[in-house]
C-alpha cells in the first residue's frame, strides 16, 4: 500500500488548527499547565539523555587525535 504525504497547505492548515487548539485549551486550563511544569521539566531530563546524539562522547579509538584531547 502506497502513501501519499499530504500537502503543503494541508500540512499549514492542520498546524495552524492545532496552534489554535492549544492555545485555546492552555487559555481555560492555564492554572492546571502551570501545576504540570515541574513534573514535564523532570520528564524532560530523561527524554533528553535518551534522545542527545551521544556522538560527542569519544568512544571511537581515533576520537583522542581527531580532537587533541588526552584522556589519561
Amino acid at each position: 500500500m502506497k502513501y501519499r504525504s499530504l500537502s503543503s497547505p494541508l500540512k499549514w492548515a492542520l498546524a495552524s488548527l492545532l496552534v489554535v487548539i492549544a492555545f485555546y485549551v492552555l487559555r481555560e486550563h492555564w492554572g492546571h499547565a502551570l501545576g504540570l511544569l515541574p513534573y514535564l521539566l523532570l520528564f524532560a531530563c530523561p527524554l533528553m539523555h535518551l534522545f542527545h546524539g551521544h556522538g560527542g562522547h569519544g568512544k571511537r579509538p581515533d576520537a583522542d587525535k581527531q580532537t587533541g584531547h588526552d584522556h589519561q
